[in-house]
């Protein structure tokens, strides 16, 4: 019998999935959520670090000529994968400059580890100031493309993504509004002493945080406990945190099977208007 030829998305779900990290598979290809890059300027760049290490940085924005605000991506544990590239692609469908930088370059391509244990310890040695002066370096580097209006700039970010959003609103005062999906409550130290929870009074803009009930390394008294530093501080206060009930952690991560599709819509609708209402628009 002929072969049946794959239809164009089954193509592009082929070429995403092969760019998934190992040790976060298997990727389910039914939900998985590819985004064409036909309509968007989408590439590579390697921005010079402080110390001279080139970071590699994805970035993605509307075809059209302008000025974008701009969102910082922050990757999960295994760093600058594909679905962390997609993601960014759908922010330039949105109408943002959106960019990816790969914060474990130090320490390895995370990507190509097989066993969990191995990628958080490997993420663990990422210090909060090795990462802070990255990003600091990528947003100087953003200010100096042509589509990139860094005076409108949010920040995003899953998982060990999400608490770098809560953690690099407090440290920097360009930061307009963050969106934190699932970010760590508890410290990693040495290199990562401080949680989400003691930053909270020192927030620089207002930190929409989306956290599943029944995440299970996210305990809600944790998030309660988030909530209430929040609303103890002045800074705080405009911030706000949105528990979906039953919904475990990486709950938008559409290529794994703890994707739930109906809040990680509604999580990413929120999270638009977040910006919007901050003006990161």
């Amino acid at each position: 019998m002929p072969q049946s030829i794959p239809s164009r998305r089954e193509f592009l779900v082929a070429s995403a999935a092969a760019g998934i990290a190992l040790s976060a598979r298997p990727v389910v290809a039914q939900t998985m959520i590819v985004t064409p890059a036909d309509d968007l300027d989408t590439g590579t760049a390697s921005v010079a670090a402080k110390d001279g290490v080139s970071i590699p940085t994805y970035y993605a924005a509307p075809k059209k000529a302008g000025k974008y605000a701009t969102i910082l991506v922050i990757p999960e544990i295994w760093g600058a994968h594909e679905h962390i590239k997609d993601v960014a692609r759908r922010l330039a469908k949105a109408g943002y400059f959106a960019i990816v930088a790969e914060p474990y370059i130090r320490i390895g391509d995370l990507t190509k580890l097989t066993e969990i244990k191995e990628v958080l310890a490997g993420a663990n040695k990422l210090t909060d100031d090795q990462c802070f002066s990255d990003l600091d370096t990528v947003v100087e580097w953003a200010g100096k493309q042509p589509k990139a209006d860094v005076t409108r700039l949010g920040i995003t970010g899953f998982c060990r993504g999400g608490r770098t959003t809560w953690m690099y609103t407090a440290h920097s005062s360009r930061i307009k509004a963050g969106v934190a999906w699932y970010g760590g409550l508890n410290p990693n130290p040495p290199a990562q002493p401080l949680t989400p929870i003691d930053i909270a009074g020192n927030l620089n803009a207002p930190v929409l945080g989306l956290y599943g009930g029944a995440d299970q390394g996210i305990p809600q008294p944790t998030v309660d406990k988030l909530n209430a530093a929040l609303a103890a501080s002045a800074k705080g206060k405009s911030s706000q945190v949105h528990v979906y009930p039953d919904m475990p952690h990486a709950f938008h991560a559409d290529y794994r099977p703890s994707y739930r599709k109906e809040a990680a819509e509604d999580g990413w609708k929120r999270m638009l208007g977040w910006f919007s209402k901050h003006g990161v628009v």
